[in-house]
């Protein structure tokens, strides 16, 4: 629904400054509850295209949409910005599918606060979700971060490692939840691979794929209360680039051999990954 409506704003359908269409004429029109008609429209608020979002009166086209677009024709944006939106979106679906290759589950952690508030308040209601995360092994030396110092590092990876399995146990448990308290059929999986990974990437519904960088930077950095030399990266901010099923020929293309590339990593090379230190 969102896709769609944003298309409209896109191409002049609906323009700026014009009132949408009521909450209860677009649930007729999706075939959807209520509660994903607002779901969708806080999703282009979100995105800069929609104003005065609220169970009141109808929201209204942006006077200037399209300044933080998050989709294949937009800017990259920091995972901060561009990922909770698209998570949102993903979640509007029946069956949600999310698979994850990353450092550390932090960014997804993060971007899931909002599709489980969503649930919780009663508006948005997925039958099924699967979430497959893909992360770097305990068992291997990482690339970064790594100390400046070598004889430092068992200090770094020790950190890593924790804030690696903190993360993982909060995502698991906050989506497990759903099943107790929404009878949601969650399923949360966690393998491990052999190297650390230079990008990350997130898979939504199988029809989108989220795709960044991790880029070393040299930065002080304090463990054990003293301050360390590193090499590494600030993934909450890197810069995604998205790429949609449908959009292009090549976005199509991305997002498949992307799904296939993750897939092949699961059923292969990966291990099993234990939350524990």
């Amino acid at each position: 629904m969102a896709d769609e409506l944003r298309s409209r704003i896109r191409s002049g359908v609906l323009r700026p400054g014009e009132r949408m269409p009521t909450q209860a004429r677009l649930a007729d029109e999706f075939g959807v509850e209520r509660g994903a008609v607002r779901q969708a429209l806080r999703i282009l608020q979100s995105e800069h295209l929609l104003t005065n979002v609220s169970k009141g009166s109808p929201a209204t086209v942006a006077l200037n949409p399209g300044e933080t677009l998050i989709g294949p024709e937009a800017a990259p944006q920091p995972t901060t910005v561009a990922l909770a939106p698209r998570i949102s979106a993903a979640f509007a679906a029946r069956h949600v599918r999310i698979d994850a290759l990353c450092l550390t589950s932090d960014s997804l952690t993060l971007a899931m606060s909002e599709p489980l508030r969503e649930i919780h308040a009663g508006r948005t209601e997925p039958a099924r979700v699967d979430v497959r995360v893909l992360l770097p092994s305990r068992e291997i030396a990482l690339a970064f971060p790594t100390s400046v110092d070598p004889s430092a590092d068992r200090r770094l990876q020790r950190r890593w490692l924790a804030q690696r399995n903190a993360q993982g146990q909060v995502l698991r448990h906050n989506l497990l939840t759903l099943r107790a308290t929404h009878g949601i059929d969650v399923h949360v999986s966690f393998r491990a691979l052999p190297f650390t990974p230079p990008v990350k990437l997130y898979l939504l519904n199988g029809s989108e794929a989220l795709f960044a960088y991790y880029t070393v930077q040299r930065r002080e950095m304090e463990v054990d209360s003293e301050h360390l030399e590193t090499y590494d990266t600030q993934g909450t901010q890197s810069m995604l680039f998205a790429f949609e099923q449908g959009a292009a020929l090549r976005d199509s293309a991305f997002v498949e051999q992307s799904q296939q590339w993750f897939d092949a990593l699961w059923e292969t090379i990966s291990t099993e990954l234990l939350l524990t230190n």
